[in-house]
């Protein structure tokens, strides 16, 4: 399972409804995700509009187009789309910035198992 991060912005003076919406979530929408393959799906927000995706997921852009083909999805993109900015009109799901991973603890620990290297503590 391959993990992604995105960013994306909502308009400040939005954030507190966009918090309520994503607090009482379409139910078809929550199963739809889980049907396209996305997993372990997060949303933080920072408040200045900043938010920060997280999801799992065999192949993003598989995950993605599998929601495009359904009609919920269309209907909630329409009615997000007003609350973000720098979207360029493209719709939410496809105008997040993705990040390029850096650092994950366990893949590093799972890679040092079975002896120590130059940098242990305590050595």
């Amino acid at each position: 399972m391959n993990r992604y991060c995105f960013l994306l912005r909502v308009r400040p003076d939005r954030l507190e409804e966009y918090r309520e919406r994503h607090a009482h979530v379409w139910p078809d929408m929550l199963r739809a995700l889980a049907a396209a393959g996305w997993h372990n799906y997060s949303i933080f927000a920072a408040d200045d509009g900043l938010l920060v995706g997280y999801v799992e997921a065999d192949d993003l852009a598989a995950a993605q187009a599998a929601m495009a083909r359904t009609d919920v999805n269309a209907r909630w993109q329409a009615e997000m789309a007003p609350f973000f900015t720098g979207l360029d009109g493209r719709a939410p799901d496809e105008g997040f910035l993705l990040l390029r991973p850096v650092f994950h603890l366990d893949d590093q620990l799972r890679a040092h198992e079975g002896g120590p290297d130059d940098h242990d503590v305590g050595r």
